[in-house]
């Protein structure tokens, strides 16, 4: 006996084989309407639903180096039950103005590991170093030979010694070093 293709439990099927043979991507609710079960009232059928975790996910291919705005990712339901997988980025807060490490695909969840916050002094950028100890303060101007954001350590070039040295890169853009 054929099943009608509007079935639903033909359609999990489907979509279970589906899974399978593509891959694991975050599992969304279906948004259509659902049919009622024999003797079921649509109030029954709403209660009986429950709420799934909201995360976002990219709606197109975000490529390495890109930025992430919130135009190029969509807000979706997980299936009850469906759990977020550890090291996930799910939440705004977790994605916005951050930078793809590498290619993030549409209906996958972000991988943590795969984005970045943006570089806050780029490679070859002169900054001001500062080295603090109790009052004193000396600083110098240097050239920074890696890109970093803010708490990152990079290598900066002296410009008066020419000496190779390590500094923090601080929030405003300046790089602070210690004594060695």
């Amino acid at each position: 006996m054929t099943m009608p293709a509007s079935c639903p439990a033909f359609r999990r099927a489907v979509l279970a084989l589906a899974l399978v043979v593509v891959g694991v991507p975050a599992l969304a609710q279906e948004t259509g309407p659902s049919p009622l079960r024999s003797g079921e009232s649509a109030n029954q059928f709403a209660a009986n639903q429950a709420v799934g975790e909201a995360v976002l996910i990219p709606n197109r291919v975000i490529y390495p180096g890109e930025t992430i705005e919130l135009a190029a990712l969509k807000q979706v339901t997980l299936v009850p039950g469906k759990h977020t997988p550890d090291g996930m980025a799910t939440r705004s807060e977790e994605l916005q103005g951050k930078v793809a490490k590498r290619t993030l695909v549409p209906g996958r969840y972000i991988p943590a590991a795969a984005i970045r916050d943006a570089w806050l002094v780029e490679q070859g950028a002169s900054v001001q170093v500062y080295f603090t100890a109790g009052a004193l303060t000396i600083s110098a101007a240097g050239v920074t030979l890696q890109p970093g954001a803010a708490g990152d350590l990079i290598k900066i070039r002296n410009v008066d010694s020419g000496k190779i040295i390590s500094g923090t890169v601080m929030a405003d853009g300046t790089i602070r070093v210690g004594a060695s």
